[in-house]
C-alpha cells in the first residue's frame, strides 16, 4: 500500500509521515491518499485563534484541493472533526461552532461523493508533543498565567496525535468505501479536567481559571469558537465505529500527557 499525505506539512502530517516511515514504505499495491488538510484547527489548544485562518470557505477549498490531488488514487482518506456530529443539531454548538459544523460535514459529503472510493475518518481533539500550542500552555502555566477553561462537566473527546495517525493509517488499510468513522480516546474528559492535569505535570499545582465574568475583556485574547466549544459536549457523539483494528495507544488523557512530557525530556 502506498500512503500519500495531503498536505505534507503540518503538526499530524509529520506525526503520520514519521510512522509511515518507521512502518516502511510500501511501493505496491493500492494508492490511499489521507487528507489531513482540515486537521490544523483541529485542537483546543489555540484559544480559538486558527479558526480565523481556517474559515469555512477554507474548509471547502482545501477539501476540493485534495480531491483533485487524488486523481490516480485507489482510495481517499479524509480526516474530518468528532465534534461534527454534537454542533449540528439546533440544540448542540453555538452560532460559530454550527457554521463549522455544516461546513465540514459539507466536506465530508463531497469526498463520500467523490469518484475515487473513500472515507471519512472523524477525529476528536489532537493534543501531542509536536504541538506548539501546547508548548506556549506549559510556558504559560509555569509563569501562573489564567487559562479560559470552560465547564468541568462538560465532556469533550480527545486524542493524541500518535493514535490519530495510527487510526488514519488503519482506515487506509481497512479500505472501507462509505463510512463515517470515528476516533478518539476511552475516556471523555472536559478541557478543565485536561488542562488543570497538565498544568499539575508541568509544575503547576494550582492553574488559574479566568473567571466568566470578565469574558467581555477577554475576547481579544480568547476567540468565540474556543469558548462554543469547551462549552459543547462534543462527548455526547460516540466515538464509534472506530476503523477496523484501531485500539488507542493512550487510553485516556493521563496516559497521553505523561506520554508528552516524556516525549519532551527524551
Amino acid at each position: 500500500m502506498v500512503v500519500v499525505v495531503h498536505p505534507p506539512k503540518s503538526e499530524l502530517a509529520g506525526v503520520l509521515t514519521g510512522l509511515i516511515e518507521r512502518r516502511g514504505a510500501v511501493r505496491e499495491g493500492p494508492r490511499v491518499l489521507v487528507n489531513i488538510a482540515l486537521q490544523p484547527p483541529n485542537t483546543l489548544l489555540h484559544d480559538g485563534h486558527r479558526w480565523k485562518r481556517y474559515p469555512p470557505e477554507r474548509l471547502i477549498a482545501s477539501t476540493r484541493t485534495a480531491l483533485r490531488a487524488a486523481a490516480g488514487a485507489d482510495f481517499v482518506v479524509h480526516a474530518g472533526y468528532l465534534f461534527t456530529a454534537a454542533a449540528l443539531p439546533a440544540d448542540g454548538g453555538a452560532a460559530h461552532l454550527r457554521i463549522l459544523a455544516r461546513a465540514a460535514q459539507e466536506a465530508e459529503d463531497m469526498v463520500l461523493r467523490g469518484r475515487v472510493p473513500a472515507c471519512v475518518v472523524r477525529l476528536g481533539y489532537l493534543y501531542g508533543p509536536d504541538s506548539r500550542d501546547l508548548r506556549a500552555y506549559r510556558r504559560a502555566f509555569r509563569l501562573g498565567r489564567p487559562y479560559w477553561a470552560g465547564s468541568a462537566s462538560v465532556l469533550q473527546h480527545h486524542l493524541h496525535t500518535d493514535d490519530a495517525a495510527r487510526a488514519l493509517l488503519a482506515a487506509a488499510r481497512g479500505r472501507s468505501a462509505g463510512a463515517i468513522l470515528a476516533v478518539a480516546d476511552d475516556m471523555p474528559v472536559s478541557f478543565a479536567t485536561f488542562m488543570d492535569h497538565f498544568a499539575h505535570l508541568a509544575g503547576n499545582p494550582l492553574p488559574l481559571h479566568i473567571p466568566a465574568l470578565v469574558r467581555p475583556l477577554t475576547r481579544v485574547l480568547i476567540a468565540e469558537e474556543h469558548v462554543e466549544m469547551v462549552d459543547l459536549a462534543s462527548a455526547d457523539a460516540p466515538a464509534r465505529p472506530r476503523p477496523r483494528g484501531f485500539r488507542p495507544l493512550y487510553p485516556d488523557y493521563v496516559a497521553g500527557l505523561r506520554a508528552v512530557f516524556d516525549a519532551w525530556s527524551a
